[in-house]
């Protein structure tokens, strides 16, 4: 059946199908291994040998059909039926088997197929098909002539020789050298330990090719401009470096700073060039594509730039000139993402360990010359709070945790690039703007109005206020008339009130307003005007003329200050010494702010109260400072976060409130919690009594946060009973909370067994369910009880050796966890520190001890330099009191 042409046009065919045979035993072989070991071997060879995959599967196609169909023509009515039907099912299995192939390049040359989940079928279809086709191939030829196994034979032994070469080929792990090269005190080390040329870490435009809509929301994030190319940073790093070079000698210090702000020309090498210009391209280019995606490893969880940075490995012609190899090089990376998606997108990448290695910082000695200080902190602030499911102490659990940072920062936005994957039904890729709240940058260098609208989206209704209630005499504890909107409520001409306003987080993972908190201008503007529109009283006011906001305002933000109690005004962390206040606001808690006014004698009601938090990304002192212009009106976008209303009457009872709508049982609980975190005695009673509202309205929050107010005051009888009270609810307070808050009450009454079985089923519980999981082992601050119940009760073992050291031997583990945790833990530290000098091991505990003098806040020097800030500043003063009232009607000040 088959002529001198047609058998030459056969041999081509299999003598194709061999090498293709041969070729797929070795990438078989390698996927295999990758499957097994979770870890990638592919390298260059591997590459090679793919493409020459590709191109001889294209190069069969036509073969193939040109041969089946003329074979086929000819024996389609051959007396072998047998042999026909096979040679039917082997054509069509060989045609399923080239073409699934072709969708998996993603239809090259003619059509582009995006779905990935069309290209898992076609994935398992082209595994699946050469299986069939080898069977369908032999039924075939057994129906007719005889089968040369022999050639067969062959095939296999060349597939297996290069498949041993191939597989020699191979490496796992890069070689670092001796003495890798110091970038401290930033905390980052090469792969290599050499420097990387900086070519290599800014190939943005490389990346684009395939990512247009990835590149083009990080063109326009913080992350491109967290360089010299952002004038605030520009300013701040510029003073940093003069400060270092005058009293150092050199700039070294300031690789603080670019251990994340300043990656390219620190991995390069120039950063320490005193001279190093600003303008230079590799100061201009931010953290880069390269740069976060050739993270290779995340060295601990110390934050301050604690990664490994490597250059990812590349695909043939990656950086030709040539048109047509770098065309061969996208088709390469199209066809076999997984090589290229191993390489620059890591399980490390998805961490919150990964993020927290530039949002964690401590300022080092090499940089103050004073001492170990913490800074910024988004890291910890997560992972101890009630949104990641770890903190033990929140007071709200959303009913869906998030275990990472991009869920909240990396939202999904439609989009066809490379990499897109359905969302919903839409193909989308994770938001590489990483919308968050930095609305200067966009402002400053003129970005599209999208740019800052996703900011915007991000802020708006990240919390809520609600007016809640006034108190008779403008005092705390003046008689409370409330909610508003709930209660009746009807003022007095000539009185004098307190009126209260519940500031509270919703959708934070972390503290408001985290990050650059010295700097950040947050407050609350408060007017109350009477039916004529006259205004009756007004905090947070902003001057029409300098953009500047009343410095008697309530601003959400940190009063940072250096060693003479001068506040730190253009974010030289080089000077941070300690905090006047912190009015940060934690992820799922409250501050309830208090503002003091009385009402006129010719007030016309109803009077109105309005709130509202602005937000805008730098104070006016700074923004002068960065501009270089002291007369600059600060006209950086402010951003309304959140609004609240109330109408109150004079001559009749009534009142409505915007806060209304809120659970009346939140309402309280949240008004309680602004109070339990401030602390003042007086403030501790009017908690107390609004967590019994709470649970006057069937809530058990009301009777577990009462007992918080108790163990706060020591009244452990009370917070027993309290917790009790909460565990009767139905439903009752969280497990998981009675548990802890149990363990403390049980602690302090010395029932040291009760307490550790209740810490320890903490950590050893799974709580999760559903979208919620909880994990507290990961709470340092839970192990920290832990380990000190468990230290204390081995205090109490004295006739008893072996169990003491059992107990301390358990004490001692604890600790340890906790440190992984958190290795600048002060407290854990000190007390494995104890642990030690019990167990004898005086060397051990000397050095714990060491560690713990280290990381400790030195209070008596703060001390002293929180006497001068209050000296010098009258505002910042009054706003640092343990009770802060606000005057709507303040008319001067020093």
């Amino acid at each position: 059946m088959l002529g001198p042409g047609l058998r030459k046009l056969l041999y081509a065919v299999l003598i194709g199908f061999a090498l293709l045979c041969v070729n797929s035993v070795y990438l078989g072989g390698v996927t295999w291994l990758e499957w097994l070991h979770d870890a990638s071997y592919q390298n260059r060879f591997y590459q090679y040998m793919f493409l020459i995959h590709i191109v001889l599967g294209l190069a069969l196609i036509i073969p193939v059909i040109f041969y089946g169909f003329l074979h086929g023509r000819l024996g389609r009515q051959h007396p072998n039926r047998r042999a026909v039907k096979a040679g039917v099912a082997l054509f069509s299995l060989s045609l399923l088997l080239l073409f699934s192939g072709v969708v998996l390049t993603r239809g090259i040359p003619v059509f582009e197929i995006k779905n990935p989940d069309t290209r898992e079928v076609s994935y398992w279809l082209h595994v699946a098909a050469p299986l069939l086709v080898a069977w369908m191939f032999v039924l075939h030829r057994l129906a007719g002539p005889r089968i040369r196994w022999h050639f067969g034979a062959w095939v296999a032994a060349v597939s297996v020789a290069i498949a041993v070469v191939g597989f020699l080929t191979m490496h796992t792990e890069k070689q670092t050298l001796a003495e890798p090269i110091d970038f401290s005190p930033a905390l980052a080390t090469t792969a290599s330990g050499e420097l990387i040329a900086a070519e290599l870490l800014m190939r943005d435009a490389y990346c684009k090719d395939c990512h247009a809509d990835v590149h083009e929301q990080w063109s326009h994030g913080v992350h491109r401009f967290a360089s010299f190319n952002n004038p605030a940073y520009t300013f701040t790093v510029a003073g940093t470096r003069e400060k270092a070079l005058e009293r150092d000698g050199n700039v070294e210090a300031t690789r603080f700073c670019a251990g994340c702000h300043d990656p390219v020309p620190l991995f390069a090498g120039l950063f320490d060039d005193p001279d190093f210009d600003p303008d230079h391209p590799t100061a201009q280019a931010g953290i880069t594509c390269s740069v976060c995606h050739g993270v290779e490893a995340i060295r601990g969880v110390k934050g301050n730039a604690n990664y490994v940075l490597g250059v990812p490995e590349q695909y043939p012609f990656a950086f030709s000139h040539n048109e047509s190899l770098r065309w061969i090089n996208q088709t390469l990376i199209k066809a076999n993402p997984e090589f290229h998606k191993r390489s620059y997108l890591k399980p490390l990448h998805r961490s919150t360990e990964f993020c927290g290695s530039c949002h964690k910082v401590h300022l080092p000695v090499e940089l103050n010359h004073y001492r170990w200080l913490r800074g910024q902190n988004h890291y910890d602030a997560f992972n101890l709070s009630g949104v990641s499911g770890y903190g033990i102490t929140s007071f709200y659990y959303p009913k869906a945790t998030q275990t990472n940072c991009n869920g909240c920062h990396m939202p999904p936005r439609p989009s066809d690039d490379f990499a897109a994957k359905p969302v919903d039904g839409v193909l989308s890729v994770k938001d590489h703007q990483f919308p968050v709240a930095n609305t200067a940058i966009p402002y400053l260098l003129d970005m599209p109005d999208w740019v800052n609208e996703r900011h915007r989206e991000f802020l708006t209704d990240a919390l809520r206020l609600d007016i809640f209630s006034l108190k008779h005499g403008g005092e705390v504890t003046g008689e409370l008339i409330g909610p508003i909107g709930v209660e009746p409520v009807q003022l007095e001409r000539g009185q004098r009130y307190l009126l209260e306003v519940v500031v509270r987080t919703l959708k934070l993972g972390h503290v408001f307003t985290q990050g650059t908190a010295d700097s950040n201008n947050v407050w609350l503007d408060v007017t109350v005007t009477d039916a004529n529109g006259r205004t009756v009283g007004a905090s947070g006011q902003m001057n029409p003329g300098s953009g500047e906001v009343d410095r008697w305002s309530h601003f959400v933000n940190a009063w940072v200050i250096d060693r003479n109690g001068k506040r730190i005004d253009r974010r030289n962390a080089e000077d941070i010494f300690t905090v006047l206040y912190n009015h940060q606001i934690p992820p799922g808690a409250a501050d309830s702010v208090h503002y003091a006014f009385t009402l006129p004698d010719d007030t016309i009601g109803p009077v109105v109260v309005r709130a509202a938090l602005r937000y805008r990304k730098f104070d006016t002192h700074y923004y002068r400072l960065f501009s270089g212009d002291p007369e600059a009106r600060n006209d950086l976008p402010i951003v309304t976060i959140a609004e609240a209303e109330a109408v109150l009457p004079i001559d009749t009872a009534g009142g409505t409130s915007t806060g209304s709508e809120i659970p009346q049982w939140q309402r309280w609980n949240d008004y309680g919690i602004g109070l339990l975190r401030k602390g003042g005695t007086g403030e501790l009673r009017q908690a107390e009594a609004a967590f019994a509202q709470v649970e006057a309205l069937g809530r058990a929050d009301g009777a577990l946060n009462a007992a918080r107010v108790y163990l706060r005051e020591g009244r452990l009888d009370e917070a027993a009973v309290a917790l009790n009270r909460a565990g009767a609810f139905d439903p009752p307070a969280p497990a998981w909370s009675l548990l802890y808050f149990g363990g403390l009450v049980n602690a302090q009454y010395g029932q040291l067994e009760a307490a550790i079985e209740n810490f320890t089923r903490l950590v050893e519980t799974d709580f999760s369910s559903g979208e919620q999981r909880l994990d507290f082992s990961r709470d340092y601050r839970l192990l920290d009880s832990l380990a000190e119940a468990l230290t204390t009760h081995a205090r109490d073992e004295r006739s008893d050796p072996e169990k003491r050291d059992e107990f301390l031997g358990r004490a001692r583990d604890v600790y340890l966890q906790a440190l992984v945790l958190d290795p600048e833990r002060a407290s854990s530290h000190y007390g494995l520190a104890q642990v030690y000098a019990l167990l004898g091991d005086t060397e051990r505990s000397e050095e714990q001890y060491r560690l713990h003098d280290r990381y400790r806040i030195d209070d008596n020097a703060r001390d002293r330099a929180v006497t001068a800030a209050r000296r010098s500043d009258a505002a910042a003063d009054h706003a640092a009191e343990p009770v802060v009232i606000y005057d709507l009607q303040r008319t001067a000040g020093p």
